[in-house]
């Protein structure tokens, strides 16, 4: 009984305590934040609730929607413009052309054209071009199996041997050992050191 009264008035301290108490406010020095880490609003005992979400406001102007950088297939513009560039390219071997022409697309964050662009300075010998061009392509499409497929090339060209393996396993890891850009990579690397590449 006595331990039932014990439990009681305990209880009752408790609750008196709790809602006589003023209500939790965090605090927080200038420059925001609260600086602990912690999540001010799950703190809180009563957190507020979740405020309504707008609508979003409606367009009243007719403009088109600005395509994305990585849309080009849905452009004809700028397909019609990296096919001329392609062939510039492949057809012509006119790579400074065909710099100027991939640029003038405006998507130079788009993981064709960068590789492309990367290519087309690897071709005229502008290793350090190259290699930032290959790079931004990756940094875009980090599985874009053709620029690590010419990439690896590159590393060939450069004598980084135990690099351009890594790209071969890459290649793999993407596109398996069967597909093209493998079988090329993988024959690059059997030939000996110092041969010239024609890809």
């Amino acid at each position: 009984m006595i331990r039932s009264a014990v439990k009681l008035a305990t209880l009752t301290l408790f609750l008196i305590s709790v809602t006589a108490s003023p209500p939790f406010a965090p605090v927080f020095a200038a420059g925001g934040g609260g600086g602990g880490g912690g999540d001010p609003v799950s703190m809180s005992p009563n957190p507020p609730p979740p405020a309504p979400k707008a609508a979003a406001p409606k367009s009243t102007s007719r403009a088109k929607k600005k395509p994305s950088k990585q849309s080009g297939l849905d452009d004809d513009a700028f397909r019609q413009g990296y096919r001329t560039a392609y062939a510039t390219i492949y057809d012509r071997n006119d790579y400074p052309a065909a710099i100027d022409q991939l640029k003038a697309l405006g998507r130079d964050d788009n993981a064709n054209v960068a590789n492309l662009i990367g290519y087309s300075y690897r071709k005229l010998g502008d290793y350090r071009l190259s290699q930032v061009w290959y790079e931004r392509a990756l940094k875009t499409d980090p599985n874009h199996v053709l620029t690590w497929q010419y990439y690896g090339l590159w590393q060939i060209e450069q004598g980084n041997r135990d690099q351009a393996q890594y790209h071969l396993n890459r290649i793999a890891a993407i596109c398996g050992t069967d597909c093209e850009h493998y079988r090329s990579l993988a024959a690059a690397l059997q030939s000996q050191p110092g041969t010239g590449l024609v890809y």
